[in-house]
């Protein structure tokens, strides 16, 4: 039967699994460029690269999540309300207090991040402090609480440095080949195969990471929102709340695709802005509320 441990396991397991998958795709691009211009320099520049950003995701990609989304830290003084609110739940669930952001943003949002429980932070929006009554709001912090005590934090936290490395690495390598300039090694039928060989894996990169990133975050959903409901013993806080936040339609002032898994609702708004049904990263709002409430 899995537990919360096993699904703690899992989540580190398919953290270092991405960081293997940025690494390898990295290089393949790295060695098809160096090919086509005969330098063996251009690979060794991707390899240190490729380890180098893994190192700094690691310890860097919860700071870019939060300065892409304009939070700043506060402290117990300026919300005591908000910050009462985590600190008794974080006790509850046996974790340390994280640090708290707030986002100035109308729209109902929030989210949590870093690399592990001991260095979290949980982030909401100034919409949803106006939004939502206590036990809503004592819910959607149960959940973003979850995502700390279940290590979803890290991984999802690291999808966002490293997919959107990849597609700039990506973008560099298709301009490099049309651009032209340099000595290449190949010229002829090997050059244009390396060069059909290197356009096609510089487009299916970034769709691929997408992909990766969009698995990731469906599950986290359903199981957050499981775990939140029952450390407050009060499921129907985070279903009336996951109701308010769903009917506000529009998008966040700095939403992106990059961070756009974080956060416990599309930031996009109801309709997915720049995002099919596909492509979404959340769960219908229906489906999690149906869950919650057993319906």
């Amino acid at each position: 039967m899995a537990t919360l441990y096993t699904q703690q396991s899992k989540n580190v397991s398919k953290t270092w699994l991405l960081m293997s998958f940025f690494l390898i795709i990295v290089i393949a691009i790295g060695f098809f460029v160096s090919e086509y211009y005969g330098n063996i320099n251009i690979l060794y520049f991707f390899i240190i690269f490729a380890v180098g950003m893994n190192i700094f995701s690691y310890w860097n990609s919860d700071k870019i999540a939060l300065a892409l989304n304009h939070a700043k830290q506060i402290q117990k003084s300026d919300n005591s309300e908000l910050w009462n609110t985590i600190e008794n739940l974080a006790i509850t669930a046996g974790l340390p207090m994280p640090k708290v952001y707030i986002i100035d943003d109308p729209a109902p949002n929030a989210f949590a991040t870093g690399r592990n429980k001991e260095h979290a932070v949980v982030a909401v929006t100034t919409g949803i402090l106006g939004l939502l009554d206590k036990t809503e709001l004592e819910g959607v912090i149960a959940h973003e609480l979850s995502h700390i005590g279940n290590r979803d934090i890290l991984l999802s936290t690291v999808v966002v440095v490293l997919v959107g490395f990849i597609s700039i690495v990506a973008h560099i390598f298709t301009r490099s080949l049309f651009l032209g300039g340099g000595r290449r090694r190949s010229d002829g039928e090997a050059g244009g195969i390396l060069m059909i060989i290197g356009i096609v894996l510089s487009v299916l990169a970034p769709i691929f990471a997408t992909l990766i990133q969009l698995a990731i975050s469906r599950k986290r959903e359903f199981l957050a929102d499981a775990s939140g409901a029952l450390l407050t013993r009060y499921p129907e806080g985070l279903a009336n709340a996951l109701i308010k936040i769903g009917k506000y339609n529009q998008p966040m002032k700095y939403a992106n695709e990059a961070t756009a898994h974080l956060f416990i609702a599309n930031p996009f708004g109801r309709t997915g802005k720049n995002l099919s049904n596909l492509f979404n990263t959340h769960p219908p709002i229906e489906a999690r509320v149906q869950a919650l409430l057993g319906k």
